[in-house]
């Protein structure tokens, strides 16, 4: 409109010379032959405000009292307008040229005005088309994010929920799946993959079990046979030295078998336990003394820290108790290093039985920590062992109800607590 506006206002340049009765009826003429009357109003308005001309008719209503015209005529530029009008309470958009004489006077206004209904009109319909639209992208955006998630997501979440028990164990478990894609062709690939590590397990297991029966018969007669000639007065020194070498050798063999085999029923859930009402302070100290005899032999000092406390009786499964104290002083004793001290104590705190064994060696490295109790880990340990005495050891505890935490102790060493509950 501002264009059309400066080029009507040229296009007049060459009425200005005229008479202002001649300029004015040209104004009339030009309004009247307005080709666009139906879609935008030209107004020819003079320096006070009257109105001398309208494409709409010679006598429109009143004169117009927007800004715009006497900004015109104050500025001598062109000036727009856009808003309600004043009179009538329409928005409408208008431009305003002044029509300049040819001594410099600005003797009146040439002015374009147009609704913006429809213009207002055409804006809604695009707000509402791009409403639209964004309905429609919003709806394929919540379809195709819907068909990502149960096609895509969800199985993946399945995937990876089953891999993870598979990591930790428990081998044999199937992935469902009803897809023909790549995530398909994972879930069956992990499926096999189970099941194969399942029947792998199974024949360890088998064989591990086989092996410890087919061992504990000679071990027996050995450690058997080693007592014999250790009550013996007629072996000379080294003889007996021998011997002695023997039968603890042969007992550190049963160990390891009767770990391997209580290994074996962890795995197959035959694992039991004969409960009865057991004073495990005894238990404990009983295991304690027994073994701190064998270890001065080898000239490591096991410390029993003795208290007053009144510790209950509770209900456990005894042998299973002693096996466990056993393996851990086993366990102390293969790391305690260049300390020879190993410190056992008991003690009864917030209705739970705790029991710390403690030895003076390295420790152990900080992210072996949440391993050691792993089946088979040594980790950077040269101790000798199986490493399946604390696994089998952490089962038992757990199926008292109970805890069993490794850590590094302040002043060095590894430091072992059994947490049992008291009721």
């Amino acid at each position: 409109m501002r264009y059309r506006a400066r080029s009507t206002t040229e296009f007049f340049a060459d009425y200005l010379n005229q008479s202002y009765k001649a300029y004015y009826q040209s104004c009339i003429t030009y309004a009247q032959t307005f080709d666009d009357r139906n879609f935008i109003e030209l107004q020819f308005i003079s320096a006070d405000g009257a109105m001398v001309a309208s494409s709409y008719g010679k006598w429109v209503g009143t004169p117009p009292a927007t800004p715009d015209i006497s900004d015109a005529i104050s500025t001598r530029g062109i000036c727009s307008y856009v808003g309600k009008n004043p009179q009538t309470g329409e928005r409408i958009m208008a431009v305003s040229s002044p029509m300049i004489y040819t001594n410099g006077e600005v003797i009146g206004v040439l002015r374009y005005v147009t609704s913006t209904a429809r213009m207002d009109a055409q804006v809604v319909t695009i707000a509402f088309i791009a409403l639209g639209a964004l309905l429609v992208f919003t709806l394929l955006v919540l379809f195709s994010s819907n068909y990502y998630i149960r096609s895509i997501l969800t199985p993946l979440g399945e995937i990876i929920d089953k891999a993870q028990k598979i990591a930790n164990g428990t081998y044999g478990i199937q992935i469902q799946t009803e897809f023909d894609d790549e995530i398909g062709d994972l879930a069956r690939m992990i499926n096999e993959m189970s099941l194969k590590i399942s029947e792998n397990e199974k024949i360890q297991r088998e064989f591990i079990s086989s092996l410890s029966h087919e061992l504990r018969t000679p071990l027996t007669a050995i450690t058997g046979w080693s007592e014999t000639l250790l009550s013996s007065d007629k072996l000379d020194n080294d003889t007996r030295r021998g011997v002695r070498i023997i039968h603890r050798e042969s007992n550190r063999l049963t160990d390891m078998v009767v770990d391997l085999l209580d290994f074996t029923r962890i795995q197959d859930d035959r694992m039991t336990l004969n409960m009865e009402t057991v004073d495990v302070r005894a238990e404990f100290e009983d295991t304690v003394f027994m073994y701190g005899s064998r270890l001065a032999e080898e000239g490591i000092s096991l410390k029993y820290v003795d208290n007053d406390q009144d510790i209950p009786e509770i209900s456990c499964d005894p042998q299973r108790m002693r096996q466990v104290f056993l393996n851990i002083l086993n366990n102390a004793v293969k790391h305690a290093g260049e300390g020879k001290q190993i410190d056992a104590s008991i003690a009864y705190k917030d209705d739970f039985i705790v029991i710390k064994i403690r030895d003076y060696g390295p420790g152990i490295p900080v992210d072996e920590l949440p391993l050691v109790k792993k089946k088979f880990y040594k980790g950077s340990s040269k101790a000798r062992g199986t490493g399946i005495g604390l696994a089998v050891s952490d089962e038992i505890v757990q199926m008292h109800g109970g805890e069993l935490t490794l850590e590094n102790a302040l002043a060095g060493g590894t430091l072992v607590t059994i947490r049992l509950p008291a009721t």
